[in-house]
């Protein structure tokens, strides 16, 4: 019997931050504007994200990746976002819950509340007491 480990690849991130990007960047639509999918791969090659330093140099691939994709869709339609920060901040968010990486889930929480974090349906991860 073969079990196999789930694989964790960049279309997981890519597909975060392109989904949250295409969220607020749709808007209300009408029937004749266009509707644009803006997406980004965010490798991790050669990073063990397992250990802190290898999360925090994904955790600033994926806000790099979501500041270019909310920016791209700044321009397809030539109207601004309404919310430039919070296409950034929605991108971030569910790329880091889809990802489920405790470790990044870290990097995350350093400059977010647990609240944001439950907003994105983040899992947290168990923190143990220090003893």
């Amino acid at each position: 019997m073969n079990i196999r480990a789930p694989n964790l690849d960049t279309k997981a991130l890519a597909y975060a931050v392109a989904l949250a990007a295409c969220a607020l960047l749709s808007g209300p639509l009408q029937a004749e504007e266009p509707f644009v999918t803006v997406k980004a791969s965010v490798s991790f090659a050669g990073r063990d994200v397992a250990q802190p330093a290898g999360a925090r140099a994904l955790y600033v691939r994926v806000r790099h990746a979501a500041i270019e994709v909310c920016g791209r869709g700044m321009r397809v339609d030539l109207r601004p976002v309404d919310d430039f920060a919070g296409c950034i901040e929605t991108a971030v968010g569910e790329a880091v819950r889809l990802a489920n990486l405790p470790q990044l889930t870290q990097e995350y929480l350093k400059t977010h509340t647990l609240q944001q974090a439950a907003n994105h349906r983040i899992g947290l991860p168990v923190l143990t007491a220090a003893q």
